[in-house]
């Protein structure tokens, strides 16, 4: 399994999938053999320890029966013991397709950069200030280890970093004993075409988003050209919504009976005494989760906050995550006079986003073009009510939520405020929300990959 990100470093739903289908494929005995590049730090403090090959003491970091071991290549490949059947090995390839964590100085300085050029008054500026809530959500050496906010969506020597890790992955398969090749999104593509000409093994791309969702009628003819190509060399593509699975077969000429749709899932918080927290007089808190990017729309949830003010004060408008439109969404605060009503907090790790929405009274997700979705459903799991663009894919599983199309900031605004307004609109929208999600499981998606494989695997 061919991937370029995976928790607790993550930019976006594709390493929580990741996570969720491996650990999926573990229980039902399926081994795994994760490829991933090298953007996670070594020292990461999270349920899989990435240690560097010499250190063979067990960390304390390190899952019950984790173990690493170098691989053929020392200089290139780390192998760490993930679950029972799940592997996962690091290449000297650096992949990070959104290197876009933005933190509370890199906001500051673009402020007074605005205010220098004249873009800003000074009551614009103060304006701007106010958003700027909460403490830093990383630490300096996140700083120091992701691009900054400045650095376009794709890196300079993206490209490069992709052909690499193809060639890295195509050595380790010759080391490898597997039946399947799977690689998710684009920057896997090429990888998984080489180990699947080098070994002769079925190939399912999987895909995630493409460049047409990224970015809209901005589209990257290279990233497309690699799309494109991995979906026609693959054995089958997976979908992760038929939202998905049209664009494929519009867009990239993709043969309808090579796809297939498997949705994505969640994991319940962690916090198993996790109650429904009862609207009260308090300040309520809509909450936008996510990169800050064109796909993901969060200037109309911009918008759509300036009306909900205008009939409701008792409201503070949350925007958790970074991304390249994230100055353009702190001028346009300050252009709006929102600064008192709306909070930038930046990039945030798991267990803060658990506590986000620990706070919130509404998640708003107004995705210009989503493939599935992830968010609505940790939403959902933690007990938020949700509102959904109806350009998404999770909005074909879901129904109780509200479903909006992202550019009527009117209906979103009003939706926004029946929830606030109307305690018994948000109980049955939590209730039965977050029994329609207890039934969505990352086992049952990964048993509809192991149907695929073993299609595939009986073909071959």
């Amino acid at each position: 399994m061919l991937g370029w990100e995976f928790p607790p470093h993550i930019s976006g739903g594709l390493g929580t999938a990741c996570y969720g289908m491996t650990k999926g494929l573990n229980e039902l005995g399926v081994e795994v053999c994760f490829v991933l590049p090298t953007p996670v730090p070594l020292d990461s403090a999270a349920h899989v320890s990435f240690r560097t090959p010499a250190d063979l003491k067990p960390s304390p970091a390190s899952p019950p029966g984790a173990s690493t071991a170098r691989g053929q290549d020392d200089s290139s490949e780390e192998v760490v013991k993930l679950f029972e059947h799940v592997e996962l090995h690091r290449l000297e390839a650096y992949l990070q397709a959104y290197g876009t964590v933005a933190t509370r100085q890199s906001i500051v300085d673009e402020i007074r950069r605005l205010q220098a050029c004249g873009e800003l008054s000074a009551e614009q500026v103060t304006e701007a200030l106010s958003t700027l809530g909460g403490q830093p959500a990383l630490a300096d050496d996140d700083d120091n280890f992701f691009d900054s906010q400045a650095q376009a969506l794709y890196g300079r020597d993206l490209m490069f970093q992709v052909r690499r890790y193809e060639r890295l992955a195509a050595q380790l398969a010759i080391h490898e004993e597997f039946d399947i090749v799977h690689a998710h999104d684009w920057m896997t593509f090429p990888a998984g075409l080489a180990v699947a000409k080098a070994t002769g093994k079925p190939l399912v791309v999987h895909v995630h988003s493409t460049e047409f969702d990224r970015a809209g009628a901005n589209v990257n003819q290279d990233v497309y050209d690699i799309e494109r190509a991995g979906m026609q060399g693959a054995d089958r593509i997976v979908c992760v919504s038929h939202l998905t699975g049209t664009i494929c077969k519009r867009r990239y000429g993709v043969r309808p009976e090579k796809i297939s749709v498997v949705y994505n899932a969640v994991e319940g918080p962690n916090d198993d005494k996790l109650q429904m927290r009862p609207i009260t007089t308090k300040e309520k808190i809509v909450l936008f989760l996510g990169r800050v990017t064109m796909q993901k729309g969060p200037e109309y949830f911009l918008r759509a906050a300036k009306k909900v003010v205008g009939k409701f004060k008792n409201v503070r408008f949350v925007i958790a995550g970074s991304g390249d439109m994230i100055t353009q969404c702190v001028k346009e605060v300050a252009d709006l006079r929102l600064g008192r009503y709306v909070t930038f907090t930046g990039f945030l790790r798991s267990s803060d986003v658990s506590r986000v929405f620990g706070m919130a009274d509404l998640y708003v997700m107004p995705s210009v073009s989503e493939p599935f979705g992830i968010a609505p459903l940790e939403a959902l799991s933690h007990n938020v009510p949700v509102i959904i663009s109806k350009q998404s894919g999770v909005s074909e599983i879901l129904q109780h939520v509200l479903k909006v199309d992202f550019w009527d900031v009117d209906e979103m605004a009003n939706k926004i405020l029946a929830v606030l307004r109307h305690p018994p609109l948000q109980r049955t929208l939590r209730q039965h929300g977050q029994i329609e999600v207890s039934k969505l499981s990352w086992r049952d998606s990964a048993a509809e990959l192991r149907d695929i494989y073993t299609a595939l695997t009986a073909d071959a």
